[in-house]
């Protein structure tokens, strides 16, 4: 036989060789699913701190209408205390914004978001809540 018989029997040989096409399936597979993975894990942190931000803000809501009205200090303290959720980001507590008839309560979360190796923007949430005072 010729050289270029042998070649082109090779070249469909290899065509129908199935050998190892699960594992380079994988290989590409792999990558994109850890980083969903991990893109859904840095969300749910993101959620997390939701949380805790709104359930500070119910304890700091509560303590704020109670009579005798208490400090802005105490009302902060009592948010610090009640805050939860992963310690990737800062927490920050502003002080009560008091007016004649009620006070506004402020917590901001800011994180840098990243995937892995790949950096992402810093992500900020911010929640308040207004709190009417008792009437005395």
């Amino acid at each position: 036989m010729t050289r270029s018989i042998l070649l082109m029997r090779n070249r469909q040989g290899l065509r129908r060789n199935q050998r190892g096409a699960a594992a380079i399936e994988f290989a590409i597979a792999v990558p994109v699913l850890v980083l969903l993975i991990y893109g859904i894990f840095r969300l749910g942190l993101l959620y997390q701190a939701n949380a805790g931000m709104q359930h500070a803000l119910g304890e700091g809501a509560r303590l704020a209408t109670l009579y005798p009205t208490p400090t802005d200090s105490q009302i902060t303290t009592r948010m610090n205390a009640k805050l939860f959720g992963q310690g990737y980001g800062a927490f920050t507590v502003a002080a009560p914004v008091t007016n004649t008839t009620s006070k506004t309560l402020t917590i901001t979360y800011t994180t840098p978001m990243d995937f892995l190796l790949v950096p992402g923007p810093t992500v900020t949430l911010t929640r308040s809540k207004v709190v009417y005072l008792p009437v005395t």
